[in-house]
């Protein structure tokens, strides 16, 4: 699996497309802005983007979806109780327009070309945080970071649920599980599990 990274919109927010190269497919996970580079991207691929993943509702993750969907036509996967949020107008959320269309929960599948993506809940950050397990590689968005983890000040935050998801949920993963978070530089579970001072 190609991963390719690119930071995106005013926070730069990691942006991953992961492209099956064998079956030609793309999934992306949290178009957070700069739509027309995303797009510009994802078109020299020549991949067929399957599916929008949201790992939270957060506008900085959001805020392109409405144009990645609009362009190639692709159903948007977020966990239900952020898709609320963003239904309500919560601030820091996304807009109406940049929601999903289809819930994640607890231990759905979901597949992209060969592979197969395992959806993690982690609340905390948000109430519905979401991670993603493909392989030995998980999205975390920002929930766990490079040795830090999501701020939790924010409408909908929960540092007892953040730390209880990161702990039970992640760290429990083989240590040299590849951490690809919402924003800066990957990591592994290893590494968080000995250095992470927030754990």
């Amino acid at each position: 699996m190609k991963i390719n990274i690119i930071p995106a919109g005013i926070y730069d927010a990691n942006c991953y497309i992961l492209i099956d190269e064998v079956a030609n497919e793309a999934a992306v996970i949290d178009p957070g802005g700069d739509a027309q580079m995303l797009i510009n991207n994802i078109k020299a691929s020549q991949a067929e983007v399957k599916m929008i993943l949201l790992t939270h509702g957060h506008a900085d993750h959001t805020g392109a979806v409405s144009e990645l969907r609009n362009e190639f036509g692709c159903s948007v996967y977020i966990n239900e109780k952020d898709s609320e949020l963003i239904d309500k107008n919560v601030p820091i959320y996304g807009n109406k327009d940049e929601n999903g269309d289809k819930f994640l929960n607890e231990g759905d599948i979901i597949k992209f070309g060969n592979y197969e993506i395992k959806c993690i809940e982690t609340p905390g950050h948000t109430p519905g945080g979401m991670c993603f397990l493909i392989g030995n590689t998980i999205f975390t968005g920002d929930t766990l970071f490079h040795r830090s983890i999501g701020r939790t000040d924010f409408k909908g935050g929960d540092f007892g649920a953040i730390i209880s998801s990161i702990k039970n949920k992640l760290l429990p993963l083989p240590e040299d599980t590849i951490v690809y978070p919402g924003h800066g530089p990957k990591s592994s579970i290893g590494f968080e599990r000995n250095n992470n001072p927030f754990l």
